[in-house]
Formats: C-alpha cells, structure tokens, sequence
C-alpha cells in the first residue's frame, strides 16, 4: 500500500512520502491560480482539476485551502464562502444544495495523545460527509469522522465533533442539538 493510500484508510502515513508532496505540490499551485482568478470559467475550470469531483453548478469563493484537493468531493448546487480551510488527507463529501458560511474549517486529520507518536508527526485521517441541503454557518469547525445528516443546520461558531443527526438544528462548542427540523419548517 502506497503511503497516500495508508492516509486515505485512516491509518499512520508519512506525511514526507514522495508521491503526497507530489500530489500536496500540484493542489499548492493549482490554489494558488484559483486564489488569483475572478473569471467565473476560469474558477470552475481549475477547481475542477483540483478536486475529486466539482459541478459546474457549485461555486467556490475565494480565499479557499485545502490540502490535497483530489480528495474533495462537490455535489450539485452548493456554495463555499471565502476562507474557507479543508484538511482533506481523508475523503471530504459535500452533498447537493449544501450552504457553507465563511471561514468554515474541515479537519480530517488528527495526532495522537501519545506525545512520543506526535513528535514523529504521525498523522491519521478520517472521512466527514455533509449530506443534501445543509447549511454550515460561519466560523464553524467539523472534525474528523463526522457525517452531518440531510437539511441541518450549524449554527456560526460551532465545533462539530460526532454526527449530527438528518432535520436537526446543532451549536455550541462543542456542537450539540438544539432541537429538530420539524417538517412544516421545510415547506
């Protein structure tokens, strides 16, 4: 197994390996185009060789990071605000009709507890998922491993550390429910 390969199952990667810089290197200059870039084609036509799969429907605002790029997956319809982060050494998946509010930050990855693990920068990922029709307000952060369910809500400043359940209204730090999404709030 290829260390890229070790990092996109969630196990121990070296983050130095050649083919991760290689791939890490291409995301870096393909964003730094992006970041420079008004023409709306021009925009779609980079994010689409930088991510794993990105419409024509979806719109990224610029400033937007990531790390990989290719493992970032863009459903139809959704709308990235600016600065918004994206720590993809794991799959990233956006759904369809998905609102994300600005400064948004997406951590797959994470370090041990064991100190003498982080001193070799050991690094594991884990997916997140974001399903149809969510909206993420701003400065919220989704840890690794999250799945947050279809058509609910994040309020701004929130820290999103287990899955959120679909039709469900989560914030605080860390994020919990505040109450469901009835159905006559959807009509």
């Amino acid at each position: 197994m290829t260390e890229f390969e070790n990092m996109l199952e969630g196990q121990d990667f070296d983050g130095g390996d050649k083919e991760i810089n290689k791939i890490r290197d291409t995301a870096a200059i393909l964003l730094q185009q992006l970041n420079q870039t008004i023409g709306s084609q021009q925009r779609t036509d980079i994010l689409q060789q930088l991510m794993g799969s990105m419409p024509n429907s979806s719109i990224i605002r610029s400033p937007f990071s990531c790390e990989f790029g290719k493992t970032i997956f863009i459903g139809e319809n959704t709308f990235l605000n600016m600065n918004v982060v994206m720590l993809d050494g794991a799959k990233i998946s956006i759904g369809n009709n998905v609102l994300v509010g600005p400064s948004v930050q997406f951590y797959c990855a994470s370090h041990s507890l064991n100190f003498q693990s982080r001193r070799k920068w050991e690094t594991f990922c884990k997916p997140i998922a974001v399903e149809d029709d969510v909206w993420i307000g701003g400065n919220v952060v989704i840890n690794q491993g999250v799945t947050i369910g279809a058509r609910s809500v994040i309020a701004a400043n929130s820290v999103v550390n287990s899955d959120v359940p679909p039709d469900s209204l989560y914030g605080g730090t860390p994020a919990k429910l505040i109450r469901r999404i009835h159905e006559s709030e959807q009509e």
